[in-house]
């Protein structure tokens, strides 16, 4: 490993192998996955990680290293006594922060699909679009994609691939500019995305979390609302469960929501649940 990012608290294998992001593989002590046009490689260590092929500075950003993470799992500790175990628990499970574009079009044909099925079409779309990159593809650009749309036939989306289409076109044709998004405030992010064929809720507050800077969202999926029933006897719809983590976590909630999630995830592999999509 040619660098080494001082970072901490941060566990590799939580943040990124949690389902936020779907471009990293595990390969012995090694993460392996695609940063813009790079192959990355990445390791821990004591106090921060290795890393190969990739700028510290862009590294950094990924990683959320601005996030003052000791004080948001105090703050959201202290909200909740289970998110208090967890923060225990999974300590060192950080937020990343994604490209909006490559974070839209992934959660768009995120639908209706758990965490391994998103990861094939993903790749499935790198591979058939993407440039080639050493050892990988990169994620395509608006334009490549509607260089030849007929060829995401072969890649399995199903009933996605208009979906896929029709948002390549729209930035393409500069009718939304989605890294503009990063500068409204939640609200105003959550109605723009929500604008966009195929953006429900869930989709749109993924989306601000994981590429938008807004932390205080609280997506809702299938393991979130079975958490919310079973442990805070909290129903409803989507609305009233996300404003329930938001008025319970606060400014973190996207933190405890990631918690939440890992644990039930954790919970699904030892059999006690079904649920597995994002």
């Amino acid at each position: 490993m040619t660098g080494f990012l001082s970072i901490a608290p941060l566990n590799l294998d939580l943040t990124l192998g949690c389902g936020q992001a779907h471009r990293w593989r595990k390969q012995g002590d090694d993460w392996k996955g695609v940063l813009g046009d790079r192959v990355v490689t990445l390791r821990q260590g004591e106090g921060g990680i290795y890393f190969d092929d990739v700028p510290a500075s862009r590294l950094a950003a990924y990683l959320r290293i601005d996030d003052d993470v000791e004080s948001i799992y105090a703050d959201i500790s202290q909200a909740d006594s289970l998110v208090k175990e967890l923060v225990v628990k999974y300590h060192g499970l950080r937020l990343l922060r994604q490209d909006p574009w490559e974070c839209l079009a992934t959660y768009l044909l995120a639908t209706n699909a758990n965490v391994a099925r998103i990861g094939t079409m993903v790749e499935n779309v790198c591979r058939e679009f993407g440039d080639a990159i050493d050892g990988g593809h990169a994620f395509p650009r608006p334009e490549q994609i509607l260089d030849d749309e007929e060829r995401l036939n072969g890649c399995r989306l199903g009933y996605r691939c208009e979906r896929l289409v029709r948002l390549a076109r729209r930035v393409e044709d500069n009718e939304i500019c989605i890294d503009g998004f990063r500068h409204l405030t939640y609200e105003e992010c959550v109605t723009e995305l929500k604008g966009i064929d195929g953006v429900g809720d869930k989709v749109a507050d993924c989306v601000s979390l994981f590429a938008m800077d807004h932390l205080e969202a609280f997506p809702v999926d299938a393991r979130i609302k079975r958490c919310l029933n079973e442990h805070y006897g909290i129903y409803g719809n989507y609305r009233a469960l996300s404003e329930f983590g938001r008025s319970r976590f606060g400014d973190g909630a996207g933190y405890a929501q990631e918690f939440l999630f890992q644990m039930v995830g954790d919970q699904r592999s030892l059999g006690h649940t079904q649920e597995g999509g994002r």
